[in-house]
């Protein structure tokens, strides 16, 4: 079996606490806070292992929190490699105020990262990325490293024969549409970026899916459309599934879990519609769970089946 391989330029520890009332010039006394290993890459990997898979989770750490950071990583069983830095790991708290059940998310940005910090991943991908291997690529990326540095990660998928799954925002998102990659997964904001218009209704998607396809090398495009599922697009198929009416708690690390799903199940020998399925329900699992706890096998099984079923139906 081909091993999946996750990579996260701008990771994070991120501190999840509640209070009773948030309030401005005011103490507020805050529950003992939760520790989470966090960043995009980071977060697949956390959704593989949940889910029975396994990979090799390569990040930049620095500082103390970079330490804390290895530690966390480490205690959820997940197989690493580290690339130190000398500025200091971000942190990100969230707080969830009890009385109204809105959370507030609080994030700064991530260390300036040197150019032989960079180079130094470009090496790492090199020794570890072989043939048939997936290589996720999830997440922003820091102060310093070049917007087009997905273009140089995706030479050496090419250069290897493995597959570059890519889910970036920020200033990364264009650039990196030089890039050859085998599957992306952009929200409906970020496919609207991509095609260069504002927004994207319902009615234009699959024609916006079409045009993203002829304009950018990109074998499987999957659109993630939140509570409404997905999209799947390629040259020959066009597949919209929806995604099950849950109570949502948090969405935190949904579109994370949709990727560990989706690569999981491509690694397993499914098809495309099956990957699809299994991603939906693993997005949807992800909002059961409070914070960024992702998604839990258990929900996921369930809610696979609750897909598959439905989806046999309206194809009869």
């Amino acid at each position: 079996m081909h091993k999946i391989v996750t990579l996260t330029m701008n990771p994070l520890v991120e501190k999840d606490t509640s209070v009773a009332s948030i309030r401005p010039n005011t103490k507020l006394r805050c529950a003992s806070p939760t520790y989470q290993a966090g960043g995009g890459g980071i977060n697949v990997s956390r959704a593989l292992n949940k889910l029975g898979g396994k990979s090799l989770c390569i990040y930049l750490a620095g500082g103390y929190r970079g330490d804390h950071l290895r530690e966390l990583v480490a205690n959820a069983g997940i197989a690493q490699e580290v690339i130190s830095v000398e500025g200091r790991t971000r942190d990100y708290l969230s707080v969830t105020d009890t009385i109204t059940n809105l959370q507030y998310r609080f994030g700064v940005p991530g260390p300036h990262v040197k150019e032989k910090e960079w180079e130094h991943v470009l090496k790492l991908l090199e020794e570890h990325i072989q043939k048939g291997d997936y290589l996720v690529v999830s997440g922003k990326l820091p102060p310093g490293v070049p917007p087009n540095f997905y273009v140089m990660v995706s030479k050496i998928t090419e250069k290897n024969e493995a597959r570059l799954v890519l889910d970036t925002s920020g200033k990364a998102l264009l650039p990196s549409m030089e890039a050859n990659i085998f599957m992306m997964k952009p929200n409906l904001a970020e496919l609207s970026i991509l095609n260069g218009v504002k927004s994207i209704s319902a009615m234009e998607l699959e024609s916006f899916a079409i045009k993203f396809l002829k304009d950018y090398s990109c074998e499987v495009l999957v659109v993630s459309l939140g509570a409404n599922g997905a999209l799947l697009a390629t040259k020959n198929k066009m597949e919209h599934i929806s995604a099950p009416t849950v109570l949502q708690k948090s969405t935190l690390g949904a579109g994370d879990s949709m990727v560990a799903g989706m690569v999981l199940s491509l690694v397993q020998g499914k098809s495309l519609d099956e990957m699809l399925q299994y991603g939906v329900a693993c997005g949807t699992a992800a909002t059961l769970r409070p914070g960024t706890q992702l998604c839990d096998k258990k929900d996921v099984d369930s809610l696979y089946e609750l897909i598959t079923k439905e989806t046999k139906i309206n194809q009869n």
